[in-house]
C-alpha cells in the first residue's frame, strides 16, 4: 500500500519537539507511536524504527516517530525516561489531530523506551492506549545487572580451565575480570534489601504496576543475546510486585534466541517487524 511521510513539530511544555508521521493512503482505527528509548533519536539502531514505521504503514497502519525533549531534534533539556510522559501525551495529540480517523494507539518501545511505555500508563491510566508493544524492557540495577553477570557471563569464564591458568599467571586482564566478578558477587548479594520505605517508587515497581493495571493487549519481545533481556527476566522472575505478570493470557511473548539488544541485522529487524504486524492484526483487526 502507497504512503506519506510528514514531519511534524509540536509543543511540549513550552518545548519544540520534531517527528515524522507515516500515513497510509486506506488508515486504520489503531496508530503505532513509537518511543526512543536512549540514547538515540526517531531513526533508530540500524535504521530500525524508520524502518518499522514504514513496514507498518505499507500495511495500512499509521506510525509516528518523534524525539522527545533534549533528544535528538527535540528541544529543552535532557531528561531521563523516568520523565518523558509529558511527551508522550503530547506526541498522542498530536498524532490523532493529523490522523483523526486513529482512536486507539499502541506504544511501541525497546529498551527504556519499553520502560517509559509502562510508567506513562503508570501515571496516566490514558484511555487512547490500546496496546503497548515491549522490547527488551530496562529494569537496571547495579545489583540486578551483577546478579545477570555472574549468571550469563562470568559462570561461563569460571568453568574454563584456560582461565585459571591465567589467572595463576598473573595475566593483567584475567586479574581485573576476576576482581570485577568478587565484586559483583558481593553486590549481587545486596539484591532485595532496599529500604522498605523507599520500594514503592522505584521505577521498576512502577512498571510493574503499570502492567497490572493495563487492560489492553500488550507484545513482550526478548533477544536471547542480550544481557538487558536476561536481567529483565531474572528480575520479573525474582520480584514480587512481578508475581505472574508475564503469565497473562493478554501478554504475548516473542522470543529471537539468537538476536542481540538492537536487533542488529536485518533478518532480525524484519522478524520484529512481522511479529510486531501479526500481533496487530490478530488484536485490533
Amino acid at each position: 500500500m502507497n504512503y506519506d511521510e510528514h514531519a511534524l513539530t509540536l509543543e511540549c511544555q513550552g518545548d519544540a519537539l520534531v517527528g515524522v508521521l507515516a500515513v497510509p493512503e486506506r488508515t486504520r482505527h489503531v496508530g503505532v507511536l513509537i518511543i526512543v528509548g536512549g540514547p538515540q533519536y526517531r531513526v533508530g539502531s540500524h535504521r530500525q524504527f524508520l524502518l518499522l514505521a514504514r513496514a507498518l504503514a505499507k500495511e495500512g497502519i499509521p506510525t509516528f516517530r518523534f524525539d522527545y525533549r533534549g533528544m535528538g531534534d527535540g528541544g529543552g533539556e535532557l531528561r531521563s525516561f523516568e520523565d518523558i510522559g509529558p511527551d508522550i501525551a503530547a506526541a498522542i495529540a498530536a498524532f490523532q489531530t493529523r490522523c483523526p480517523e486513529v482512536s486507539r494507539i499502541v506504544l511501541w518501545g525497546l529498551c527504556d523506551g519499553a520502560s517509559a511505555v509502562l510508567l506513562y500508563w503508570h501515571a496516566s491510566r490514558d484511555p487512547r492506549v490500546a496496546g503497548m508493544v515491549l522490547l527488551n524492557p530496562w529494569v537496571r540495577s547495579d545489583a540486578g545487572m551483577a546478579k545477570t553477570h555472574l549468571k550469563y557471563y562470568y559462570g561461563q569464564h569460571l568453568l574454563d580451565k584456560e582461565f585459571w591458568i591465567r589467572l595463576l599467571l598473573g595475566n593483567l586482564n584475567v586479574v581485573v575480570a576476576f576482581r570485577t566478578f568478587v565484586g559483583n558477587l558481593m553486590l549481587a548479594g545486596t539484591t532485595g534489601r532496599r529500604n522498605p520505605t523507599a520500594e514503592a517508587i522505584d521505577f521498576q515497581d512502577r512498571m510493574a504496576e503499570g502492567l497490572r493495571s493495563f487492560r489492553g493487549s500488550v507484545l513482550l519481545i526478548l533477544s536471547g543475546r542480550d544481557l538487558t533481556a536476561k536481567e529483565f527476566l531474572e528480575y520479573t522472575q525474582s520480584n514480587p510486585h512481578w508475581a505472574g505478570l508475564l503469565e497473562r493470557t493478554d501478554i504475548v511473548r516473542h522470543d529471537l534466541p539468537e538476536a542481540d539488544h538492537t536487533f542488529s541485522l536485518a533478518s532480525w529487524s524484519r522478524e520484529v517487524e512481522a511479529s510486531t504486524l501479526h500481533w496487530l492484526e490478530q488484536r485490533f483487526a
